[in-house]
């Protein structure tokens, strides 16, 4: 078993203990995630840390998004309660990088993999993600890669 999954499951029981509605809530939630990550397929396979930050990613975005929704709609409770699970997952995730950092390391991903212009974004964009490693979401890669890619 990973080891980041073994602390949400110990941060779990803990909040449990504290009766931290939230936090249980939010990392029962991101269990459940990583549980139907690791029975979806063929066979069941066991996550490693790389995957459940992954999965831990993805939900944050999820939560996000929702809550940008809900303030674009005037439902401010809901918004504050998907602001709040975020918080929670945020804590397992790594620091996000600075648009100058980003910028940086996306310029010297993309000069390494050889992409010259629009046509090969693809190969600048795995190259970019390879070495972004989930401390800055897709689309704030995409935006750079393509600044970059033009010129």
């Amino acid at each position: 078993m990973s080891t980041l999954k073994e602390q949400l499951q110990s941060d779990l029981t803990s909040a449990m203990r504290e009766r931290d509605q939230v936090r249980a809530g939010s990392l029962r939630m991101a269990l459940t995630a990583v549980t139907n990550e690791e029975v979806a397929g063929k066979e069941h396979r066991e996550l490693s840390d790389d995957d459940v930050l992954k999965v831990l990613t993805k939900e944050a975005k999820k939560r996000r998004e929702a809550a940008e929704a809900y303030t674009g709609a005037g439902r401010a409770e809901l918004a504050a309660k998907e602001e709040a699970e975020l918080a929670v997952l945020e804590a397992y995730l790594p620091a996000q990088l600075g648009d100058d950092e980003l910028e940086a390391i996306v310029r010297e991903a993309v000069a390494g993999s050889g992409a010259t212009g629009m046509p090969q974004m693809g190969l600048a964009m795995k190259a970019a993600n390879a070495a972004v490693a989930g401390r800055a979401e897709g689309g704030r890669v995409a935006a750079v890669v393509r600044r970059v890619l033009a010129g």
